[in-house]
């Protein structure tokens, strides 16, 4: 910190400020969606709307955290929260679908930023025993936001107009700059600073690679298409060249090290997976909730919303428990309700109704809160000042990663299964058609026959997708079982 004192309960509003609007970002857009395709058509670009956004949060989140620990925290999050407002004007400007997510793209560039600088500045300005309870607030602004999103979606489309749920993040973004630039002081090295543009270059184009991959292969390509096959092979080139480049560079983008400590290794390897449980439950259920139990889009909604319930209140939670028990028992605790969690989903018909998949999705709630406050709280008191950057935007990373595969994985198995029920029951229904099911004034003009036959189906498929959940909810507790047993110390 620099001599100038720090207001640290201002600072600290306006990264809550800047992280609920980057947080609501997704869910918002989410419930506008159908309205947006309304009035500018495109729907083949519909996925590419979150793509886009995803793709770029992606690749820019850990060149962020490199630049922070390098140049300090305050500049990169500014640069990334007047990025994030530039592309949120745009967006609210859009003529066309194209137009839409070329300005997503500059809203996920701005995006990058946001969440894993707001997460180290609240390590900087922290002790261990406030940062712990701190991050535990920060992670409620992710579950407020997600059951705040859609109905503010649902209210500013039926009332205003769908661009204000873009221009909504003006003032915010607004008061967020003002806060950190006016009352967030720190010392950072005058030394020459050395960065890393070839390393930056080669990430930057392999995991673009490979997210493109995710999001269109299984879909739009078969996963054995000229274009899959390039990319990929793009993927594992560009990852070969920047462990080189790493290995030689002054300054590393990404200093190898990180991927030899064992605490580290074993945190980043359960958040890719949790990534995954967590897409994997608000991807399927409402579909599931809707479509085979026959339920409204509120009551689906309310299923997918108690995971959102559960998160906040026990990420708030591990920041107590960490202090007392200690990282490793925290993690497991949490790896625990992953695993009950996604043994409950395994389970799950159309009998046991929709209260009983909102228990499940609770349970995954308190297994996320445990787990992931402890992952970033342990991270952050484990390294120094000059690599907490990168060490918290790799964590974050790993997330978003372990979200776009398990968006490919499970889609992937979801359509496939579906396939084979159909194949074998020598039913005559297109995939598409599982559609009608989610329209209710549609179910009632269809064939009951046909209709429960396409219904047995995806019964079928996000039953074997659930079972898939459970392997993905096993290997994260077993993962959790070599966490190393190390002590909170003040850092």
């Amino acid at each position: 910190m620099s001599n100038k004192q720090t207001n640290r309960p201002l600072v600290l509003i306006a990264l809550v400020l800047s992280m609920f609007m980057a947080a609501i970002e997704g869910t918002i857009v989410a419930t506008a969606m159908p309205n947006i395709v309304g009035d500018l058509g495109g729907f083949t670009l519909y996925s590419w709307v979150f793509s886009s956004f995803l793709l770029m949060q992606a690749i820019t989140t850990m060149v962020y955290g490199k630049l922070a620990d390098l140049f300090g925290r305050k500049p990169v999050f500014m640069f990334g929260v007047i990025i994030f407002l530039t592309g949120s004007i745009l967006c609210g400007l859009a003529h066309s679908m194209t137009a839409l997510v070329i300005y997503r793209l500059i809203q996920g560039i701005g995006a990058g930023a946001i969440q894993p600088i707001v997460t180290t500045i609240v390590g900087d300005m922290y002790t261990l025993k406030e940062r712990a309870k701190v991050q535990g607030y920060l992670a409620s602004v992710w579950g407020i936001s997600s059951v705040l999103g859609p109905l503010l979606g649902g209210v500013i489309v039926q009332f205003i107009d769908w661009a204000w749920i873009f221009w909504m993040n003006i003032p915010l973004g607004i008061l967020g700059i003002i806060g950190v630039y006016r009352f967030f002081h720190e010392d950072v090295g005058k030394e020459k600073k050395s960065i890393d543009y070839i390393g930056s270059a080669l990430f930057l184009v392999g995991i673009s690679a490979l997210i493109i991959v995710f999001v269109q292969a299984g879909t739009v390509w078969t996963w054995t298409s000229l274009e899959t096959v390039s990319l990929l092979l793009l993927f594992i080139a560009c990852m070969g060249l920047f462990v080189w480049q790493e290995k030689r560079a002054v300054s590393p983008m990404m200093p190898l090290f990180l991927w030899k400590d064992r605490l580290i290794i074993i945190a980043n390897l359960a958040t890719l997976f949790s990534g995954m449980i967590i897409l994997g439950l608000s991807s399927f259920l409402p579909t599931y909730v809707q479509g085979v139990m026959e339920e409204s889009a509120i009551v689906a909604g309310f299923t997918l919303s108690t995971m959102s319930i559960g998160w906040p209140i026990f990420a708030t939670v591990a920041g107590h428990l960490v202090l007392k028990i200690g990282f490793r028992t925290t993690a497991l605790l949490g790896g625990t309700a992953l695993l009950i969690g996604t043994f409950l989903f395994s389970l799950l018909d159309s009998d046991k109704g929709p209260v009983y998949a909102a228990i499940s999705s609770f349970i995954i709630g308190v297994g996320m809160g445990l787990s992931s406050t402890t992952f970033i709280v342990s991270i952050q008191n484990h390294v120094d000042w000059n690599v907490r950057g990168v060490a918290t935007s790799l964590n974050m990373f790993m997330r978003i990663i372990g979200s776009a595969v398990g968006a490919s994985f499970l889609g992937g198995l979801m359509n496939q299964q579906m396939r084979k029920y159909f194949q074998e029951a020598e039913v005559n229904a297109e995939i598409s058609n599982t559609e009608i099911l989610l329209d209710e004034e549609m179910r009632q003009t269809f064939d009951p026959n046909e209709l429960l036959a396409i219904q047995d189906g995806l019964s079928f498929a996000l039953h074997n997708v659930y079972q898939g959940l459970f392997v993905i909810g096993l290997l994260t507790f077993i993962i959790l079982l070599f966490f190393p047993k190390i002590y909170p110390k003040d850092k």
